[in-house]
């Protein structure tokens, strides 16, 4: 691709291995992209009449879905780095008038598409969620997953003589209305080694690990090609839970949450205040710890008022930039400068081009350290 930085395109059912040169020569567009929900990529390729893809590949189902797995790596500096290991979903052939511009796009997700084929109505009596999720990311140590589960900080297990987990749905879903009941997140990682990836279930905590700095209008030392920043007023709010009386079990007590999440806390020294007040849906009659497991839930997927677009290319940055980590913004002025958390990144690769977009969040104005690493 570029001086110091490699492409290496793996594809095949179940185990993919490397793809034909023909194949690799003639991609034209790969972009990945790596969000805090699910991840994914689309290649476009520029075929001719006679091109491999279409005399063999394509009619051989070298692309088709579900059962193709793809596997896409980086390596810069030396370091190999794997941004996507996902399965195809789509493909897309459109050809052309003009002699060796036709196209074929292949689209896919990550690993947690495999989750999400077969609806299943599963019980799991007396088991704790620790257990049930364990038991359900098993069945995908053949992919290479390995399962990261957090314990929920308020485990809630209900007794087999009144009742019982059941799953009703596919696995992805199901361990998204775990994790949305805990105030946690899911998703699959691709990495560290190739064919490995990790299944995290746990709380959004970005890894504190500062990523080289994002300079803007710092001349020379400027690394970044756009950069745009947005407060949202609305963003904070307060939501009033109401509980029973635990001596009567009959009055009513409304209990103010603010929006603040203890793994994610402010990177600024002016919190955006809250502008809106709501009545929780939830109703008053619940256990005390399905109450306490409701409000957590509710602080820990808190929103942040102040987001961040822009866009760097690779070659300038000397760094690929990872979503989930944190990084230092500089030359944005006093209020924007500072640490944000990496929301999303999108990978976009072509023929000696390797530029990168991102999405970037944090809550307050002006920064809470006293200095940004370049």
């Amino acid at each position: 691709m570029l001086k110091g930085i490699y492409l290496s395109l793996m594809i095949g059912p179940g185990v993919p291995v490397p793809a034909p040169k023909e194949l690799v020569d003639s991609l034209s567009s790969l972009q990945v992209t790596s969000s805090k929900d699910r991840s994914g990529f689309q290649m476009s390729f520029t075929v001719a009449k006679n091109s491999l893809l279409l005399t063999t590949l394509l009619p051989a189902g070298y692309f088709d879905p579900i059962i193709t797995r793809v596997m896409i790596i980086v390596t810069l500096n030396g370091i190999p780095n794997v941004i996507m290991d996902g399965l195809i979903t789509h493909q897309e052939y459109a050809p052309s008038n003009d002699p060796g511009q036709s196209k074929i796009t292949i689209t896919g997700e990550d690993l947690s598409l495999a989750m999400d084929i077969v609806d299943l109505v599963i019980p799991y009596p007396v088991l704790p969620e620790v257990a049930i999720l364990n038991l359900i990311l098993a069945k995908y140590a053949f992919l290479g997953i390995i399962p990261l589960v957090i314990p929920p900080i308020i485990p809630i297990v209900d007794s087999p003589t009144n009742k019982w987990r059941t799953q009703r749905g596919t696995d992805r879903a199901y361990i998204k209305q775990l994790a949305q009941q805990n105030g946690y997140i899911f998703f699959v990682e691709p990495g560290p080694l190739p064919g490995q990836s990790i299944a995290y279930f746990g709380p959004d905590v970005n890894a504190p690990i500062p990523q080289p700095a994002l300079t803007i209008n710092m001349d020379s030392a400027t690394n970044v090609e756009s950069m745009s920043f947005s407060l949202d007023g609305q963003a904070k709010k307060i939501r009033i839970f109401t509980i029973l009386d635990p001596v009567t079990g009959a009055i009513p007590i409304p209990i103010p949450v603010p929006n603040v999440n203890a793994f994610k806390p402010p990177l600024g020294l002016r919190p955006t205040p809250p502008a809106k007040i709501e009545i929780s849906k939830e109703g008053s009659k619940v256990s005390p710890a399905k109450a306490a497991q409701t409000i957590l839930g509710f602080m820990m997927n808190n929103s942040t008022a102040i987001n961040a677009t822009g866009s760097l290319d690779v070659l300038r940055y000397e760094h690929m930039l990872r979503s989930r980590l944190m990084v230092g913004v500089r030359g944005a002025g006093l209020a924007y400068d500072g640490m944000y958390y990496v929301d999303s990144v999108t990978h976009n690769i072509k023929p000696g081009e390797y530029k990168q977009n991102f999405t970037l969040s944090r809550d307050g104005l002006i920064s809470n350290t006293p200095l940004v690493l370049p």
